[in-house]
């Protein structure tokens, strides 16, 4: 469960490609020196107007994230001991049962049924008691998941809004993306000291 929250954000993935490249008229190429010329009429070098963020990168480093991974972890390690727990109990007593029917420790047909009883309570309440540990874990890792991914697509919006970019990419819809096009520091930061101004 480490990982839930991996692949938590879904970015926007429309496109839009913008190059730029200088034009220089011939009597331009004409008054300049060749060197100079030639560097005139070199292709400008423009990135396009989207970024990508790589959200395995944001996960682990958002402090959001992070507490809700580790307040998952700890329900879960709970939820585990607590399962542990009663299976050991419904454990002990089958073997008290089988301890009594071996040294007739039973008197009485009754007293055995009662203990039969007993041990089948404590399975139906065992299971009972798991399901909703399970239940709540359950919704409890749904809600990290929302409150983290909306998160962060508030935060984006809100950084796209003084950015002007036409689209914001996840890293891994993409095959190969240019890393100066990477804003994912910058997300994180972002994400870091709005949560911290929160939490104070």
């Amino acid at each position: 469960m480490k990982k839930f929250f991996l692949r938590a954000a879904a970015l926007s993935f429309t496109l839009s490609l913008c190059m730029a490249f200088p034009s220089c008229s011939s009597q331009q190429k004409e008054e300049k020196a060749p060197v100079a010329a030639a560097k005139e009429n070199a292709p400008v070098h423009i990135l396009p107007n989207y970024r990508y963020v790589d959200i395995d990168t944001v996960l682990s480093k958002y402090f959001l994230a992070k507490d809700y991974n580790e307040e998952i972890m700890r329900m879960q390690d709970n939820m585990e001991k607590e399962v542990k727990r009663h299976e050991n109990s419904i454990q002990s007593f089958a073997t008290t049962i089988q301890n009594k029917m071996q040294n007739n420790g039973y008197l009485s047909e009754a007293s055995y049924k009662a203990d039969q009883e007993k041990f089948n309570n404590m399975q139906l309440n065992a299971q009972k008691a798991v399901a909703t540990l399970q239940n709540n874990f359950e919704n409890a890792a749904l809600n990290a998941h929302k409150a983290v991914n909306d998160s962060i697509l508030n935060y984006v919006k809100e950084y796209n809004s003084k950015k002007g970019y036409d689209a914001i990419f996840q890293k891994g819809a993409t095959l190969y993306i240019n890393p100066e096009l990477d804003i994912t520091a910058d997300i994180v930061e972002g994400l870091n000291a709005r949560y911290n101004k929160v939490k104070k």
